[in-house]
Parts: C-alpha cells; sequence; structure tokens
C-alpha cells in the first residue's frame, strides 16, 4: 500500500526520530509513505481567525497534491494533522475560505476538501490493523504504558474525529496490539502547557510533573505520545519521573527494526 506522506518540519529536525522509526515500521508492515513534492511548513498553530486565509495556503497545497495522488494524505506530527485536518473540513465547509484560497493559489481545478487526511495511528488502526500488527511483533513490549494523547490529536472533536476526546482508546489498543500492558491514568487527555514553554517554563513545569506522576500513580513504567511538542515538554520539564518516548520508536522495536 502506497499512501501519500506530510512529514512536517520538526520531524525534519528536533523530531528525526519520530521520523524515521514511522518510516521503518511501516515498511515492514508493507506501507510505502510518498513523502509529497516541495511540502512546506503547515503554519505549526490553526489560525482562530476566520478571515486568516495566508498561513493556511500551505496546507491546502499538500492536500491537493495528495487529492491528485490516490485521495489520502498521511500526518504524524499531533500539531501538523490538527492544522491540516482544520483547514480540510474548511475548504469543504466555508465557502469563503475555499474561494479565497483557490483565487491564491491559481489551482487548475479548484480544491474543495476532497482529500482524506489520516493521523498513522489511524492507518495502523484501520488500513493495517491492529490484529495483523500482533503478527508481526518479533520483540514485545513487556512494560506498562501509560498513552498521552495531549490536546491536538483529539480537539476539537467534531472535527478531528478521532477518538472520544474524553476517553480515548486507540493508543490504548495499539499498546496491546505491541505485547505491552496499557495504563489509564486521569492527565492522559490534558494539555501540557504547549508553546507556553518558550516563554515561562514554570506552568509547563507544573503540568508535565502532574501528568507523569498521574501516570506512574497508575504504575506506568514509561509514557508514549505522537507530539514532539509534548515530548519536550514532558521530557524537559517534566522532573525525569518517567521515561518518555515516541509511540513510532517502540513499534519500531516490537518490529524489530528499531
Amino acid at each position: 500500500m502506497k499512501i501519500c506522506y506530510y512529514p512536517g518540519c520538526t520531524l525534519k529536525t528536533k523530531a528525526k526520530e519520530l521520523d524515521a522509526y514511522a518510516r521503518k515500521a511501516a515498511a515492514a508492515l508493507g506501507v510505502e509513505m510518498e513523502e509529497i513534492e516541495n511540502w512546506q511548513c503547515c503554519g505549526a498553530v490553526y489560525p482562530m481567525a476566520k478571515d486568516e486565509i495566508a498561513t493556511k495556503l500551505s496546507a491546502v497545497r499538500a492536500l491537493d497534491y495528495a487529492k491528485n495522488h490516490g485521495g489520502k494524505l498521511l500526518t504524524l506530527c499531533s500539531a501538523c494533522h490538527n492544522v491540516i485536518k482544520r483547514t480540510n473540513e474548511d475548504m469543504k465547509n466555508d465557502e469563503n475560505m475555499r474561494f479565497k484560497a483557490n483565487n491564491y493559489l491559481a489551482l487548475e481545478t479548484p480544491y474543495a476538501g476532497e482529500t482524506q487526511v489520516i493521523h498513522y495511528l489511524e492507518m495502523l488502526k484501520n488500513q493495517v490493523g491492529f490484529d495483523e500488527i500482533a503478527k508481526k511483533v518479533v520483540n514485545p513490549i513487556n512494560k506498562k504504558i501509560g498513552a498521552y494523547y495531549g490536546c491536538l490529536l483529539l480537539r476539537p472533536s467534531g472535527v478531528m474525529a478521532f477518538d472520544s476526546p474524553e476517553n480515548p482508546t486507540i493508543i490504548e489498543d495499539f499498546i496491546r496490539a505491541i505485547g505491552g500492558t496499557p495504563v489509564k491514568y486521569p492527565m492522559r487527555n490534558e494539555c501540557c502547557g504547549a508553546y507556553v514553554t518558550f516563554k515561562n517554563k514554570n506552568l509547563p513545569a507544573e503540568r508535565s510533573v502532574k501528568i507523569l506522576n498521574s501516570a506512574k500513580e497508575k504504575g506506568a513504567e514509561e509514557v508514549i505520545t505522537a507530539c514532539p511538542l509534548c515530548l519536550y515538554n514532558l521530557q524537559v520539564n517534566g522532573g525525569g519521573v518517567l521515561p518518555v518516548r515516541y509511540f513510532t520508536e517502540l513499534l519500531a522495536e516490537a518490529l524489530g527494526v528499531k
């Protein structure tokens, strides 16, 4: 199976491991991640102003490319996934946004939200199947693992449609598939402090320590995430309460391709 893939900026710099392990694991599962041509930064944060068009144009370019190359766009970074999927929803439902974006980009055929945006975890669940992944595990992850969802994978739930924002299960199901024991804890879908960390580390430090202590109190030996910024906050500001890794690293380890 081949699918268009949008890596995003951070996965080429600070989060290279998230990308590298994802590619190795996908290849082992029979999935070819074809990086789209001439991609640009998605903008990193979805702009809340309704009349803000310019910062969404790079996401529209990526979506339009995928439309013409299979109709699906695979994402991995939580922030990129959030921005691109929400922009796609705008192109489907906001006539003003659609009209202006298509005018700016001068696309030969106007884009109207036809591409299906898929997160890597959704690909594992729906395209590959957790049962199939379990069959290919050669190094079961015999640990108690806490899934940290953060904010961007789940919210706004009506648009992201990724999982329940209050009681998600997809990462726990993933953990079971690779031989681990999922640990549910109260703060697994609470904000770690996000970009505030670049201005004032006190709040993210407080949040990160609470999140990791919440996981540790329920028996977790480590925590996994899909978000580079969450990983940074939990590792740098979390006080070393628990190890924190990308979920793709555990997948690559379980499949024997790390």
